[in-house]
């Protein structure tokens, strides 16, 4: 962590300058397999906060978190736990997908992670996004930079001011082989500037 940290301040003054102003980031990590993918899609372009609301709700009537089991929940109890008609299709294509064994979760560690990410797009619901923050979470991969989601974005358009996503992430290149920790920091940049602390659900 501490080399990556070093490595990113000497290449980019904006790393410095945010860990200057607010620490180092608490690196957050979430357990492998289903469930942490099934959270994951309840996050989708929502808060953090109001996908967990609704995971706990799913959670508590679900208390067997398996594939099997919200595969046959009807779609009326979803929909009573605050699941969007669309999201519940995405958990259940992803249950499907496991069932079926036309992904194996348990394999996924001993993958580069453009193996992962190709195995993973072709599940209906899971897309970059959600891809690249499993991989961050939970498969620890040390090279991610999520340009699908909105604070990072809107961060490097802030303190870089690139606004386009393309030039994005030719700049970020810059930051490899530690473009997860990069996002880390950008990500604790915005949280802190805005005064808001978020606790991910593991």
């Amino acid at each position: 962590m501490q080399q990556a940290i070093n490595y990113l301040s000497e290449k980019d003054t904006i790393f410095k300058t945010i860990i200057e102003q607010y620490g180092i980031p608490v690196i957050p990590s979430r357990p492998q397999g289903f469930e942490t993918l099934a959270l994951l899609i309840l996050e989708q372009q929502v808060s953090i906060d109001s996908a967990k609301a609704t995971y706990l709700k799913l959670r508590n009537k679900v208390q067997d978190f398996q594939p099997k089991n919200l595969l046959s929940l009807p779609d009326e109890e979803y929909r009573k736990c605050g699941v969007s008609r669309q999201k519940t299709k995405y958990i259940k294509c992803l249950s499907e997908a496991i069932l079926d064994k036309q992904i194996i979760l348990e394999s996924l560690p001993n993958k580069t992670a453009q193996e992962v990410r190709e195995e993973l797009i072709k599940i209906k619901g899971i897309g970059n996004w959600t891809i690249d923050v499993y991989l961050m979470f939970s498969l620890q991969e040390k090279d991610i930079i999520p340009l699908g989601d909105v604070a990072v974005v809107n961060t490097i358009k802030e303190l870089l001011d690139i606004q386009d996503k393309q030039e994005m992430e030719i700049y970020a290149q810059n930051w490899a082989p530690y473009r997860s920790m990069a996002t880390f920091l950008l990500w604790h940049h915005y949280l802190q500037k805005r005064n808001r602390k978020i606790t991910y659900q593991y």
